[in-house]
């Protein structure tokens, strides 16, 4: 045991050369190229948001005015508050393209060279040098890109939204003017003692978090455990312990803002329950919530030193309306629980994560738009009309990557799966999905459509009728033309067909405003107008071909023809000069 701990430390002594050598060598490249970067993001980003300012301005007042979901005092109370969100937007927003091209612009080239040294890397001598030096400033340049679709597409696809939706039951949402003051003044209560509070518990936890985490990382290291199980990965959680006291700020920053979103949410439960008194109950009980979270977090005694008021009606709170005693303060077991370790980085990044999913649709779209290319359901009129923007819900833009996804729940279906079967082989699944709360707005509703399908037991033709009508929804003359007649197809058959098609393609829209969607939208658009172009150049030549044989033949056998009618003429004037000769 003694001896395996002795070379662990050795181990352990041997990396840290090789670590810092590295981190030098990135720190240089940050310094030379990061300058770069950051120029680009802060002057791209800030020019972006200065530039198209007054066209969100205008644009976001005239879809409050004219949406038909709310009522008008929502809408006076909309432009209220959307007038000091676009206010904070532009501070925010030029003060975090500064801060986010500083962070980009240095840390991006001290990653690319401890990834130039993992398993598997050709050449990596080479690579520490020269990653992380132009793919910075190229990298940067595809931030602003991103950006730039954002405040373009996908803005203008999400008013545009709420300017045309109609509310479900027909009538606008409207609020009760009489608990409006109450819900101000319990929002302003909760803003003013959960800012307060969460900072002084974020404070008195921010050196258990410092070093409770370097205890760990430290262990593992000498360990060789967690996430320093595997070579590849020991550059990244040596940077980790390194950087972790960076991290512990970004906690403890994002521990002051959260309390934002909380504190106002009392102005919510004094609506939804029509109680100033349950208002200022949550306003006390959020600081409990919050101090029994981080503690769990940080493997703390858990519980809280804090009171938790009931403060919904139908809902009691874990403790009632007492000031007991709290967990916190009781008699604990003299046996700890022992606190979660990470397996290894390799395994997390082998998880999915939302980028990941996005290539892997982008690139079935592009695998199922070529077939369909070849079939001649994509046209150049298609491609055109999406470069040139005229559609918002066309065949390409939310048809096809409609029509992929269909493709993954009816194969999911089939094969009785829990999760999403990919192209590739691989399962989506609860385990290893990504743990984003905006990914499960995508991934519950499909889950729910996969059970609903495979309820349906649909036949393979129902299921090309759920296909041509899931691609081509968008364009009611084109899918009547190409939607195939099927006879057992009954009203109420019909009606479950349109109402999956019209779901998975509000599921697409809602994936296509995603961050770097557009980017890879273009990518798609790009291939698949090269590949029509091939098409139709394969198709141009080879009927090029066959006229030119056609034209050959012809020309031989009009030579032929002529070559016939000459010899006959040669011989009847030979013919006739040995009959005039004898």
């Amino acid at each position: 045991m003694e001896a395996g701990y002795w070379t662990s430390v050795w181990s352990f002594f041997k990396f840290l050369p090789f670590f810092f050598g590295l981190l030098l060598l990135g720190i240089i490249k940050g310094v030379l190229f990061g300058p770069w970067a950051w120029l680009v993001m802060t002057i791209g980003i800030s020019v972006l948001i200065l530039g198209l300012w007054p066209v969100h301005v205008i644009w976001t007042y005239y879809c409050i005015i004219r949406t038909k979901v709310v009522g008008p005092v929502v809408k006076l109370l909309l432009l209220i508050a959307v007038t000091v969100l676009l206010a904070l937007w532009l501070i925010v927003g030029i003060i975090g393209s500064i801060l986010a091209g500083l962070a980009y612009g240095f840390l991006a080239p001290v990653m690319a060279t401890f990834d130039a040294v993992g398993e598997g890397k050709e050449k990596a001598l080479v690579h520490c040098f020269l990653d992380g030096t132009w793919s910075t400033i190229t990298g940067s340049c595809t931030v602003v890109r991103d950006v730039k679709d954002m405040l373009l597409h996908s803005y203008f696809s999400i008013m545009d939204e709420i300017r045309l939706h109609s509310p479900p039951d027909g009538k606008p949402y409207e609020i009760r003017l009489l608990h409006i003051p109450g819900a101000i003044f319990a929002a302003i209560c909760g803003l003013i003692v959960d800012l307060v509070m969460f900072t002084l518990i974020a404070l008195y936890k921010f050196p258990v978090m410092l070093f409770k985490g370097w205890k760990r990382l430290i262990e593992d290291l000498v360990g060789r455990e967690g996430p320093f199980l595997e070579t590849a990965c020991v550059p990244f959680a040596g940077l980790a312990i390194i950087l972790w006291p960076f991290a512990v700020l970004g906690a403890f920053l994002a521990s002051i803002i959260c309390s934002i979103p909380f504190g106002a949410y009392a102005a919510v439960v004094v609506y939804q329950e029509s109680s100033l008194f349950l208002g200022l109950s949550y306003v006390i009980s959020s600081v409990s919530i919050f101090d029994e979270y981080t503690n769990d977090v940080l493997d703390m005694a858990p519980g809280s030193c804090f009171p938790r008021f009931k403060y919904r009606k139908d809902e009691a709170s874990s403790h009632g309306g007492s000031l007991s005693r709290p967990t916190s303060f009781k008699e604990k077991p003299d046996v700890k629980k022992a606190p979660q370790r990470v397996t290894s980085f390799k395994s997390s990044f082998d998880e999915f994560n939302p980028f990941k999913l996005l290539d892997h649709l982008f690139a079935e779209c592009k695998h199922h738009g070529k077939d369909l290319v070849a079939e001649g359901v994509i046209t150049p009129k298609d491609i055109e009309a999406t470069k040139a923007g005229k559609v918002s819900s066309g065949l390409l833009n939310v048809g096809l990557p409609a029509y992929v996804i269909l493709k993954a729940l009816l194969r999911s279906a089939k094969a009785n799966c829990d999760g999403l079967i990919l192209s590739a082989g691989s399962v989506i699944t609860s385990e290893n999905r990504p743990k984003s709360k905006i990914f499960d707005w995508f991934f519950d509703p499909l889950m729910v459509i996969k059970e609903q399908i495979k309820a349906e037991n649909f036949t393979e033709e129902e299921e090309a009728y759920l296909g041509k009508h899931v691609l081509l929804i968008s364009d009611p003359k084109r899918l009547k033309e190409n939607l195939p007649h099927l006879p057992s197809l009954n009203e109420q058959k019909q009606a479950e067909i349109d109402a999956f098609a019209r779901r998975l393609q509000g599921i697409t829209k809602s994936i296509s405003r995603y961050p770097t969607a557009k980017r890879r939208f273009d990518a798609l658009v790009k291939a698949l107008s090269e590949e029509l172009a091939r098409t139709m150049g394969g198709s141009q030549s080879a009927n090029g071909s066959q006229v030119q044989k056609m034209r050959s033949g012809i020309v031989r056998m009009l030579s032929q023809r002529s070559l016939g009618k000459t010899t006959i003429i040669r011989g009847d004037d030979q013919e006739a000069q040995l009959t005039g000769g004898a």
